[in-house]
């Protein structure tokens, strides 16, 4: 019996075990980063007021001249050019709005605090009241790491949003579920914690991938092995998809600790709980197929019952899976999106055409998708690059990008006039 214990406990030590290296921090004053919870929050009138391009008059040489200020449902992404962005909750007291949270440099470890406020008389009276400015001057300060905010930062209203940019049916898409743990985030890529966690980082999207376990369950992993780049030490080694449902859920923790989530799970929980608008399942085998498409049709009805405008796709990456969907009975019914050619596309009936980004914008053919049928999208994977970004956003006609950082893309995309 002792023995029996002492491994039950040594199995508990490998899976709860914590790779502090793998995130950056976020950074806290300790007490002091709770007073934005003190204040009122803003009405949707406000938000529409705040939203807009900013110049940067103070903290330029660090942020760059303009920045983006974008609502989403878990607070404000203030995002600039070079990947430098802003994590922020706001509210008011009285006629005076506060704006706290932390920045981060989405290409390295950087990050810090940042506590900034709209005094009444330079805006924040009319945002409260909803009754519209033009004349908004957010004022405050910023740091590094956890030393309190320091270096002025002040954002000057520009203009708003424009009309053609917000009417847009523009999707910018988070890669697995929103973001890699390559990139230290503090949730692990593709679990319910990163869908939730993306939103603030400018995501209308998401990518996830789903395997099928040995006992028929479908579920969301990226590789094809359990490895420490994507979990914590456990039991369990090797092939992800030779173990049931029963022991993945069971003994397998993501890299922050959370357990893989189904693909019912998730979709569930981009219906229920997120805004999301659209989730591109990246089938990762060609044995999934069968067993994700009534998953997907019944999250498909559940938005529709919800009134949802949340389109979900299923991948066709390569010939193996795209053969599995044409064997499927009512093919041309289950929504996909086809990475391979504009005559597969043609051929599986696919709703969104997505090649791969260093191919080029390809305009020629993505109007060919646009003119197959006028519903038709096609969206670009996985593209990073700043400069790529811009030179898509400003030149291609894709109706959407994949990305590992969403807040770069949103910075280009509403920047346009």
């Amino acid at each position: 019996m002792k023995i029996k214990t002492l491994y039950l406990a040594g199995i508990l030590l490998f899976l709860f075990g914590c790779n502090k290296d793998a995130l950056v921090p976020i950074p806290s004053a300790g007490p002091s980063s709770s007073f934005i919870t003190e204040t009122n929050p803003l009405g949707k009138p406000s938000k529409e007021i705040m939203e807009g391009v900013y110049q940067v008059t103070s903290g330029s040489d660090k942020f760059g001249e303009y920045m983006v200020v974008k609502w989403n449902p878990d607070g404000i992404l203030l995002t600039c050019k070079n990947g430098l962005h802003f994590i922020m909750k706001a509210g008011h007291l009285d006629s005076v709005v506060f704006v706290q949270g932390y920045w981060r440099d989405g290409y390295s470890d950087a990050t810090g605090l940042c506590n900034m406020y709209i005094s009444k008389s330079e805006g924040g009276a009319s945002i409260v009241s909803g009754a519209g400015t033009t004349n908004i001057l957010i004022r405050g300060a910023y740091g590094d790491n956890n030393n309190l905010p320091d270096q002025q930062l002040t954002l000057q209203y520009l203009r708003p949003i424009s009309d053609k940019i917000k009417n847009a049916n523009f999707y910018i898409l988070g890669h697995r579920a929103g973001g890699r743990n390559s990139d230290r985030l503090p949730v692990s890529e593709n679990s319910l914690a990163m869908v939730k966690f993306t939103q603030q980082l400018g995501t209308t999207g998401v990518e996830v991938d789903p395997r099928i376990s040995s006992d028929g369950v479908a579920f969301i992993y990226h590789d094809a092995d359990i490895n420490i780049r994507l979990t914590q030490k456990g039991p369990l080694a090797g092939d992800v998809s030779a173990y049931t449902w029963l022991q993945l859920s069971t003994f397998v923790r993501l890299i922050h600790g959370e357990k893989i989530p189904s693909v019912e799970e998730l979709l569930t929980y981009v219906v229920d709980s997120t805004e999301l608008r659209f989730v591109y399942l990246d089938m990762k085998s060609a044995e999934a197929v069968p067993v994700v498409i009534p998953i997907q049709q019944k999250a498909i009805q559940r938005a529709k019952e919800k009134g949802r405008d949340l389109l979900i796709v299923m991948g066709i990456p390569n010939t193996d899976v795209l053969n599995a969907l044409l064997a499927y009975p009512d093919y041309q019914n289950v929504p996909t999106l086809c990475e391979l050619s504009i005559d597969d596309f043609k051929q599986a009936n696919s709703v969104v055409w997505a090649p791969r980004w260093t191919l080029g914008t390809q305009n020629d053919l993505v109007q060919q998708v646009h003119d197959l049928n006028a519903k038709n999208l096609a969206v670009c994977w996985t593209i990073d690059s700043p400069g790529w970004i811009r030179d898509f956003l400003n030149q291609g006609h894709f109706d959407g990008l994949l990305t590992n950082y969403p807040y770069v893309v949103a910075y280009y995309h509403y920047i346009q006039e």
